[in-house]
């Protein structure tokens, strides 16, 4: 129900900043769309240049993208293929800015990066997909989004950005033997900055202040609030304000965290049965075609992550609008005939291109092979 109403307010928001298409034509008074101009070879240049040359309320209004020197019209397509693009270019962990934890596959910012434009436009992002109605494929931990609500992180968050730390620090609280002898640690702390190691006091004279069993709490308290909120205090501001630039109205504010995160990301639920319900099908294939009847029979026999990778592939997300598979406006095209030519996909479009394969097991073991093999996001 919220989403809906966020939906409204957000159709409200861009109609009324739409003037009449015939006053517009002839005055020029005013562009009814947020258009951006981008350049393939400057993504990040030309998108942190554009947002930054529209004021606020500009950047309410519906969003159409051009690529310099293509002739597609954004009817919705190029839009996501931008978003696409520049998502992964942005969390690309040679482009510094977020860092990776393999054990959690959640991206957290680098609080050694200065590149504060950028994590503004990383807030920009966040908000225009949800103006626009489009799902990212982004993984923050949950911790990010109780941020953006406005919420204090815990030691409980800390699990999702570093695991093992948290569960370290877990021990300490738990630890039944004399935590001052035993740990030998102090209120300042080390930590790494461009190779350099640097020293952080947790608090006033820090490095004079032991460790002890009466004041492990507070070390935990004060150490949890360093690592998520001061030492990345200022790539955080600037992520929020480009956020707050754009979603800062009250049908925002009545998001918890977790809807939020579903907003952007979508809801880890597959339906695949819905799916297969509101597909549609061109250049020859229906539901009745034999090909497509043996497509949705590997679909179901596949196992969920078998089935994310599916999804991703053809969709550049393996997750769901909030509505479900069902809204995901899903399509089957028949590429060419039988040929050992693999699957491949308009992810912009949430189109999967597949050959009229004349076995199921063939269609299973080309299907298998191009999911398990994609690279980025298998657009065409």
């Amino acid at each position: 129900m919220k989403s809906k109403l966020l939906n409204i307010e957000s159709i409200v928001s861009q109609r009324e900043r739409r003037p009449d298409l015939l006053q517009l034509f002839m005055t020029g008074f005013a562009m009814p769309y947020l258009v951006l101009r981008i350049r393939r070879d400057h993504l990040i240049e030309d998108s942190l240049s554009e947002l930054s040359r529209h004021p606020p309320e500009d950047l309410k209004k519906e969003l159409k993208v051009h690529f310099v020197g293509e002739e597609a019209i954004d009817e919705g397509g190029v839009q996501k293929e931008w978003f696409q693009l520049i998502i992964r270019e942005i969390f690309d962990i040679k482009y510094g800015m977020f860092t990776y934890n393999t054990e959690t596959r959640n991206y957290w910012f680098n609080n050694n990066s200065t590149d504060f434009l950028e994590y503004s436009l990383i807030g920009n992002l966040l908000a225009l997909a949800i103006y626009n109605g489009v799902i990212l494929d982004v993984h923050f931990p949950h911790l990010v989004y109780k941020k953006l609500a406005g919420l204090k992180p815990n030691l409980e968050d800390l699990k999702q950005s570093n695991p093992s730390l948290a569960i370290g620090l877990e021990k300490l609280l738990k630890f039944e033997g004399n935590v001052e002898d035993t740990f030998e640690r102090t209120f300042q702390i080390s930590y790494e900055y461009f190779g350099e190691m640097r020293s952080y006091d947790l608090k006033p004279n820090g490095a004079s202040i032991a460790l002890t069993n009466e004041n492990r709490q507070e070390y935990v308290d004060l150490y949890v609030k360093y690592l998520l909120e001061d030492s990345v205090q200022k790539q955080f501001d600037a992520f929020l304000k480009g956020f707050k630039m754009i979603c800062d109205s009250a049908g925002f504010r009545m998001f918890r965290y977790e809807e939020l995160e579903l907003l952007i990301c979508g809801s880890a639920t597959l339906d695949f049965e819905a799916l297969e319900k509101n597909t549609k099908y061109d250049n020859g294939f229906t539901k009745d075609h034999q090909t497509v009847k043996n497509f949705w029979s590997v679909v179901h026999s596949l196992t969920l992550d078998q089935k994310k990778k599916l999804l991703f592939f053809a969709t550049g997300s393996d997750r769901s609008p909030i509505g479900g598979l069902g809204t995901l406006g899903f399509a089957v095209v028949r590429h060419g005939e039988d040929s050992d030519r693999l699957p491949s996909a308009h992810t912009c479009f949430n189109i999967l291109l597949l050959p009229e394969y004349k076995t199921k097991e063939k269609l299973q073991e080309r299907l298998l092979a191009a999911i398990d093999n994609a690279e980025g996001f298998g657009m065409l």
